[in-house]
């Protein structure tokens, strides 16, 4: 678990196929009743959150222009970008994502593998 002391949001960069997800709490007790033990919503094995923030994408291979020689020549990466946006609600698989703490309050770095679901609505929107 990596601890980051007091910055900006902002300035995170989430970087290839990952997202930045915000857990939300899972419930203490069942639809019937039942308290939960402390520890069991680590071992569950899908989990809900809001996305965060989105990185780029998986990168795609440059393409050499020597056919076409008069086309001006690029170094930029481009990538395909991912499905999720920021405030969706993403559902995922727990054990393949990271637990990262941020100004005193977790969040989750998920490989977009990791990610099975998303929910777009306005009015599930973190705010």
């Amino acid at each position: 678990m990596l601890n980051l002391k007091q910055r900006d949001i902002q300035k995170l960069i989430v970087v290839g196929d990952r997202v930045l997800i915000k857990p939300t709490s899972p419930s203490d007790k069942t639809d019937s009743g039942l308290y939960l033990p402390q520890g069991m919503h680590k071992k569950e094995e899908l989990r809900s959150g809001f996305v965060i923030k989105v990185g780029p994408g998986y990168p795609i291979p440059a393409i050499s222009d020597i056919d076409e020689p008069w086309k001006e020549k690029t170094e930029e990466v481009r990538y395909v970008p991912l499905q999720p946006k920021p405030g969706d609600m993403a559902v995922y698989i727990q054990k393949s994502v990271f637990q990262v703490n941020f100004n005193k309050e977790e969040y989750i770095v998920a490989p977009h593998s990791a990610i099975l679901m998303l929910v777009r609505d306005d009015e599930l929107r973190l705010d």
